[in-house]
């Protein structure tokens, strides 16, 4: 586990930026934390070091959105789910196709999501700061993402 403090929207974007240059498509990445701790943030991140260069928003009330890039990235956010069905999984699973996948709200998708290669945890610290929590079975992945997600770099 590797714990990395964050004082500013962009100093956010840079850790998920380091979390990205380490994935491929297949890749599946849950993000979890309070409203407002800046899950969209870390996505948009991503996203940019994935090379997505459109807007990256919550796909909080359309569920999910799918970047074309190289790879294509997908982003959901399961907040209004309170569990998963069959069905409702078959309307995700296209998500999961060739991408880099990111899932906010998790926790709601136990059971379906496959296995992730990196999950974050964001909480509150203060006002502005955020303690950003990754966690991965692979410890030099999170070596590697530790050396290069020095927020303040």
């Amino acid at each position: 586990m590797v714990e990395l403090e964050s004082s500013s929207p962009e100093e956010t974007e840079r850790i998920g930026a380091a979390v990205a240059r380490e994935l491929e498509p297949g890749d599946v990445v849950t993000v979890s934390g309070e409203l407002g701790t800046g899950k969209t943030t870390f996505v948009r991140g991503a996203a940019r070091a994935l090379g997505i260069t459109g807007p990256v928003t919550s796909p909080s009330y359309m569920i999910g959105h799918r970047y074309p890039g190289d790879p294509d990235v997908s982003h959901l956010d399961l907040y209004r789910f309170e569990g998963m069905s069959d069905a409702e999984w078959g309307d995700l699973e296209r998500y999961f196709e060739e991408a880099v996948v990111f899932v906010e709200w998790p926790e709601a998708g136990e059971g379906f999501l496959p296995p992730a290669r990196v999950r974050v945890r964001l909480r509150h610290r203060g006002d502005t700061h955020r303690l950003v929590v990754l966690e991965s079975f692979e410890k030099a992945l999170e070596i590697r993402v530790s050396t290069g997600a020095d927020p303040r770099a």
